[in-house]
């Protein structure tokens, strides 16, 4: 394959995933480490992605990627991620499901259940487990975002503060590589908030394309949260954090 059409490759995965490490593009193209580096340089020179150690990611902070896009990228991983979460979840528990397309995927591996009580703030979930007569689902009130189903705002922030339920399920847009959780709107990122403050348990689901990716808002600590369920072991800062916090790692 010419360097031209790698290069337009890496920006095809890099869009899609939100994130790729070396390895991974080393194994899908067969060449060297030092090749792929060198187009990673190369790209991001001319401002296309945004070089990190290990990998490379979209080059900005402020925007996510469309919901529709996520939705399609990384099913696999996030399956997995979500019947690892479900197996964990008994019956009769209670909830919070969060905004993204990780938790989404986890509402669906829970149908199987038995009189769940679930409070979210996403009403792609709260759609997907309406067709179950036995669960009690509460839906947040505060402003629908039209382009991924999230509910947030004031309002939000209110109702989730006054539940104290058995589980949160939590997703992220990014990870950064000291273990900070990154997320592209403020008002998301106090709502997680108030799930971690008001769930005895929470779990992190994230696939390995967040890992290092970039996003404008800090939410804090990797360390925060009780469990993460992903599909790949974290780089090495993403991991000490994870290892000194004594954070459950899943791997699905």
């Amino acid at each position: 394959m010419k360097q031209t059409q790698r290069h337009d490759a890496i920006i095809d995965l890099v869009k899609k995933q939100g994130y790729v490490s070396t390895e991974e593009l080393v194994a899908h193209f067969s060449v060297s480490p030092q090749t792929i580096r060198r187009d990673l340089n190369d790209l991001a020179d001319q401002n296309i992605i945004m070089r990190h150690h290990g990998g490379a990611a979209l080059p900005s902070s402020s925007v996510n990627t469309s919901w529709h896009d996520r939705k399609a990228t990384q099913t696999e991983q996030k399956a997995r991620i979500a019947r690892r979460v479900a197996m964990a979840i008994p019956d009769g528990a209670t909830l919070f499901i969060d905004i993204g397309t990780t938790p989404e995927a986890v509402a669906h591996a829970l149908l199987d259940h038995n009189n769940l009580r679930i409070v979210t703030n996403n009403l792609n979930v709260a759609t997907t487990l309406m067709v179950k007569d036995d669960f009690r689902i509460i839906l947040a009130g505060g402003e629908l975002r039209s382009r991924d189903g999230g509910i947030i705002g004031e309002a939000t922030l209110d109702f989730i503060s006054q539940f104290r339920l058995d589980f949160g399920i939590l997703g992220i847009s990014g990870v950064d590589t000291d273990g900070s959780l990154l997320e592209f709107d403020y008002h998301e990122v106090r709502t997680k908030r108030a799930i971690i403050e008001n769930s005895r348990h929470v779990m992190l689901v994230v696939d390995n394309s967040k890992f290092g990716r970039n996003a404008m808002v800090n939410m804090g600590s990797i360390g925060m949260v009780d469990a993460v369920y992903t599909d790949q072991v974290p780089p090495a800062g993403i991991m000490k954090v994870i290892t000194d916090n004594k954070v459950q790692l899943e791997l699905c």
